[in-house]
């Protein structure tokens, strides 16, 4: 069956909020990035048109008691993808929009703060909180949410993605992620995004930020 753009986004808009509610602890901070993309629609078409589309998702199955069925669920491809993002630059944008360019949903999971001071050794710039809100604001991505501390497989477990896009450099190898996917009943298809400029990085803007403020 055939979708348009509307009932992908009804189907989106539920998905996210159907994430938000399922996780009852604090292990994963997750919040809609967005009041809901059904909301964002809502701006430009009459509710009369929604609600038109909506009564035609239920009566294929794709929706019952405002929850989507297994039937709506494959109707939409979500794809997860993560990092720190202390500073946004371009490489970001280029990877999270080339990522986006895969499916119907990019969920994108921000580091916490624990995690990188374990990997890289000191702590961020930015606090999880204040990266989460850097990441949400850009326009194409749905849905921004903070990863949780010890297992990064419980997050993909919670978003259950149909695609898993890596960053070009990061060190997650893609074969190991396959595994422990299917090891945890979960199929997604994993993907290395390139950059057009993998030699821009955070840390190196850093180091030209200490640089300049050393040199006046």
């Amino acid at each position: 069956m055939r979708l348009d753009a509307i009932d992908k986004s009804i189907l989106a808009s539920i998905y996210i909020n159907d994430v938000c509610r399922s996780d009852p602890t604090t292990t994963v901070a997750v919040r809609n990035t967005m009041q809901g993309i059904e909301d964002h629609i809502d701006r430009y078409l009459p509710s009369s048109i929604i609600a038109e589309h909506r009564q035609r998702l239920e009566s294929l199955g794709m929706i019952r008691d405002g929850m989507l069925t297994e039937l709506g669920r494959s109707a939409i491809r979500v794809v997860l993808t993560g990092g720190v993002f202390d500073i946004i630059h371009p490489g970001h944008i280029h990877t999270l929009r080339a990522a986006k360019s895969l499916g119907d949903v990019l969920v994108v999971v921000i580091a916490r703060d624990s995690t990188v001071e374990r990997l890289k050794g000191k702590k961020p710039l930015h606090d999880e909180g204040k990266r989460r809100e850097l990441v949400a604001s850009l326009r194409f991505v749905d849905l921004a949410l903070i990863g949780h501390e010890n297992d990064i497989f419980k997050t993909v477990e919670l978003v259950k993605p149909d695609v898993i896009a890596l960053g070009y450099d990061q060190v997650h190898e893609e074969q190991f992620i396959s595994k422990e996917c299917q090891r945890r009943g979960l199929n997604a298809y994993i993907v290395r995004l390139t950059s057009p400029i993998p030699e821009l990085k955070s840390s190196m803007i850093k180091a030209e930020l200490r640089s300049s403020i050393y040199t006046i």
